[in-house]
C-alpha cells in the first residue's frame, strides 16, 4: 500500500531522512560476514544531509579501524540550496572552529575526511574528523562532488526518495559499488528494473518487511500515522516499503526458497487458498498469478507473476527475470489482445496484468514475471 508519509515528503521534497544507527549496522553486517574484508583498504563516500548529525558518518568513523577503511569522506548540501528552509543553525562544533565562516555556513556544503589520528592517541575514530568547507553548494551531480565520487569506492548512504533515479545513475555511471535505501517501488522504474532483472542491482539482506522509523528536521510536519516525538524532542516517522539497493554481495542472495507444489499449495496454503486469483491465467500475458512468494509452485514450468516483495528472497540460481507488467514488452514476452484472443509479441503490454473473473477484467497489482530454471 502507498504511504502517506513518503508521498508527502516526495511531493514537498522533505524526504531527507534520517537513518538510524541500528539500521545501518544491520545492514553493514550482513556484507561483513559475507566477506570481512569488503571494507579494507577502500575509501567510502557518505554523501549526506550534515555530516555532524549523520549516523552514517558516526558509524563509519568509529568503526574506521576495525574495517580497515582507507579514507572516509562525507559531504553534505548546502542550506541555502534546498527547496525547504528548515530554519538552520551551526552547530557549536562549526561555529568555535577558525574555519567558521558566516556566509559559507548555509551558501556551501561541507567535506569531513578521516584517514589519519590527528588527535594523538594512538587511534583513527570519530575524533579525528577533519572538515572544510566545500567550494559549492555539494550537490552531488556538481563536478566537484563528481570528482570526489571517482575518488571513492564505496558510496553508502540514504539519499532523498525523489532524486533516487537520478543518483543511482550518478553511481553507476562512476562504476562504484554501493548500497543506498529507497522505497521498494522503485523496482518499477524504467531505469531500475533492467538493473535488477541483469542483477547489476539487488536487494540488501537487513530489511525485508515492515516499517521502518527514521529520523526527520525539526520543521517537517508530523500530520500523518506514525510519528513519535522522543524524550530530547526529536523528531521520527515510521515509512513503509524501504530496502536497501545494493551490488555489494552478501550470503542471502544465494539462499534458494523452499517450495511446494501447487497442488500441495492449494492443499495447505491458506494465503493461496484464500485468494481467487490463485494461479489464474492472465488475459493479457503468457503467464499466471502468483500472489504471495510463499505460494510459488515447484512444479510450473511456465511464467509467474509474482509481487515484487518476491526480491527480498530472489535466488539468481533458482529463478530467471524475464519482465515486469509495469513495463513495455521489451523481453519478447506474449500477450493477448483482449478482443481477438490472438497471442502476439508486437506493441506495447498493458500497464498491469489482468485476470478474467465472472465477466469482468480485473488487473492485478505490479507483478516480476519470473521462470524457475529447474523445475522439479
Amino acid at each position: 500500500m502507498p504511504n502517506e508519509n513518503l508521498r508527502a515528503a516526495q511531493s514537498a521534497r522533505k524526504d531527507e531522512f534520517y537513518t538510524q544507527w541500528v539500521e545501518i549496522e544491520k545492514e553493514v553486517s550482513a556484507y561483513l560476514d559475507f566477506d570481512p574484508d569488503v571494507f579494507k583498504d577502500k575509501t567510502i563516500l557518505l554523501p549526506c544531509d550534515d555530516p555532524e548529525w549523520s549516523n552514517f558518518t558516526k558509524f563509519f568513523a568509529q568503526n574506521f579501524e576495525r574495517f580497515g577503511i582507507k579514507k572516509l569522506i562525507s559531504t553534505s548540501y548546502a542550506v541555502f540550496a534546498k527547496p525547504i528552509d528548515d530554519g538552520y543553525e551551526p552547530t557549536t562544533f562549526e561555529i568555535e572552529n577558525p574555519k567558521f565562516d558566516k556566509k559559507k555556513t548555509k551558501s556551501n556544503g561541507k567535506i569531513f575526511t578521516l584517514e589519519r589520528d590527528i588527535t594523538g592517541d594512538g587511534r583513527i575514530d570519530i575524533s579525528d574528523l577533519e572538515w572544510k568547507y566545500l567550494e559549492g553548494d555539494g550537490d552531488f551531480k556538481s563536478s566537484e562532488i563528481t570528482d570526489i565520487r571517482d575518488e571513492a569506492d564505496i558510496i553508502i548512504t540514504n539519499p532523498p526518495f525523489s532524486l533516487f533515479r537520478d543518483f543511482l545513475a550518478w553511481i553507476l555511471e562512476g562504476g562504484k559499488d554501493f548500497s543506498i535505501i529507497g522505497n521498494m517501488n522503485a523496482v518499477t522504474y524504467k531505469e531500475v528494473f533492467p538493473l535488477i532483472q541483469s542483477n547489476q542491482v539487488w536487494y540488501g539482506p537487513s530489511i525485508s518487511s515492515g516499517d521502518r522509523e527514521f529520523g526527520v528536521p525539526d520543521s517537517y510536519p508530523l500530520n500523518a500515522a506514525g510519528f513519535r516525538v522522543d524524550d530530547q524532542g526529536n523528531k521520527f516517522i515510521k515509512v513503509k516499503g524501504v530496502r536497501w539497493f545494493t551490488n555489494i554481495e552478501h550470503g542471502r542472495r544465494y539462499e534458494p526458497l523452499s517450495l511446494m507444489t501447487m497442488k500441495d499449495n492449494l492443499k495447505f496454503n491458506k494465503q493461496i487458498q484464500k485468494c481467487d486469483e490463485s494461479y489464474k491465467q492472465y488475459s493479457n500475458y503468457a503467464a499466471i498469478e502468483v500472489p504471495y512468494t510463499n505460494g510459488i509452485p515447484s512444479d510450473h514450468e511456465g511464467v509467474m507473476g509474482v509481487p515484487i516483495s518476491f526480491l527480498d528472497k530472489y535466488c539468481p540460481e533458482q529463478f530467471d527475470i524475464l519482465g515486469i507488467t509495469d513495463r513495455g514488452n521489451e523481453w519478447g514476452l506474449k500477450t493477448k489482445d483482449f478482443k481477438t484472443d490472438e497471442v502476439s509479441n508486437a506493441g506495447d503490454l498493458n500497464r498491469r496484468a489482468a485476470i478474467k473473473i465472472d465477466d469482468a477484467y480485473k488487473a492485478t497489482y505490479a507483478r516480476l514475471l519470473i521462470k524457475s530454471k529447474e523445475v522439479i
